[in-house]
């Protein structure tokens, strides 16, 4: 517990009034401008409009949260440790696939958080989430055990986008919004997840970030100053036996490779499906000969590779099946 601790996010109030969509400014009670209370106001007029939980992983002061908690990169962000000390934080790196980020204060000789390994847990394990609760209860702890395994949720990552999660822990240990960020640990005190969602009007539904993807971001920023997330360069649609049905596909798995919206093409120009002449209608069938399914889709395996690692593909075109190698650049 002393090495958790709390996330208390502030923006001005112009930043603030910035933010505010032009179409709602003429709703506004007092014109263009808002009306906070001065309590709510600091010495250096800033409002705080949120918060969350990290935990402390270097003794020299870097932590992990979620990305959620610190999407806002026109906030500031305060770190609370245990003995209610305040130190300004500095953001490392935001994950742009998972819901992690990293950040650092300026500390010496602080407490840490032993990390676990993910990928050795248990169905029915029992853990403890420790977090701040509703942004109030700092250091909560709550016990459970570990419902399920290798989840997927759809979640909001800020106000407006949405975004798939996979291979989450579930954990019937009570997370609260503020609980976003602190560590989900195993009964040897070491993390094993990071508490990231709830699903509202549920009871006992929690998940947590696996800590071994929380890790690969830790080495790459030691490494290489930044999380490096490989790239494959396509957008495609999972195939299910139902949307074979509707769509009249010549099979019922695989990834049909397709475009999104009328800005979103189905292959990135220049990337590396691209490279590798992968054309939009294409099946992907397999991955290093692995049938891609919704168990374990594109992203499941990108999750297992390297920029600059190879991805070899089983392609149906049209009646014809032909064999891809794509190597896979870095994500920006």
């Amino acid at each position: 517990m002393p090495a958790v601790v709390s996330i208390s996010i502030s923006k001005s109030l112009e930043a603030i009034e910035r933010d505010i969509p032009p179409e709602l400014l003429p709703m506004m009670p007092f014109g263009q401008h808002l009306q906070i209370p001065e309590d709510d106001i600091d010495a250096h007029g800033m409002v705080k409009i949120g918060g969350g939980s990290g935990f402390i992983v270097d003794k020299s002061g870097i932590i992990l949260t979620n990305r959620h908690v610190i999407v806002d990169s026109n906030a500031e962000y305060t770190v609370i440790t245990d003995d209610n000390k305040k130190y300004k934080a500095e953001v490392l790196a935001r994950d742009p696939v998972d819901d992690v980020a990293i950040i650092k204060i300026n500390g010496g000789n602080l407490p840490v958080v032993t990390l676990g390994d993910s990928s050795k847990i248990d169905l029915g394990e029992p853990v403890l989430a420790i977090g701040n609760a509703l942004g109030l209860f700092k250091n909560t702890v709550s016990s459970g055990i570990i419902s399920g395994l290798s989840r997927s949720i759809q979640a909001a990552i800020d106000p407006v986008h949405m975004q798939e999660l996979r291979g989450l822990i579930q954990t019937d240990a009570a997370i609260n919004p503020g609980n976003s960020g602190g560590p989900l640990v195993n009964l040897d005190g070491e993390a094993i997840g990071i508490n990231t969602a709830i699903v509202f009007g549920a009871q006992n539904l929690g998940f947590a970030i696996p800590i071994n993807f929380a890790n690969r971001d830790l080495t790459d920023v030691k490494k290489f100053g930044r999380i490096r997330r490989p790239l494959i360069g396509l957008r495609y649609l999972t195939i299910t036996e139902d949307m074979k049905e509707k769509m009249k596909l010549p099979v019922g798995y695989g990834a049909l490779v397709l475009t999104q919206g009328h800005h979103a093409p189905s292959i990135v120009k220049g990337g590396p499906a691209d490279k590798a002449d992968i054309k939009e209608k294409d099946i992907i069938l397999e991955c290093d000969g692995e049938k891609i399914t919704p168990e374990k889709t594109i992203q499941d395996f990108l999750e297992e590779l390297e920029v600059g690692d190879t991805l070899n593909l089983k392609i149906l075109r049209k009646d014809k099946e032909i064999n891809a190698k794509v190597v896979l650049t870095e994500r920006k």
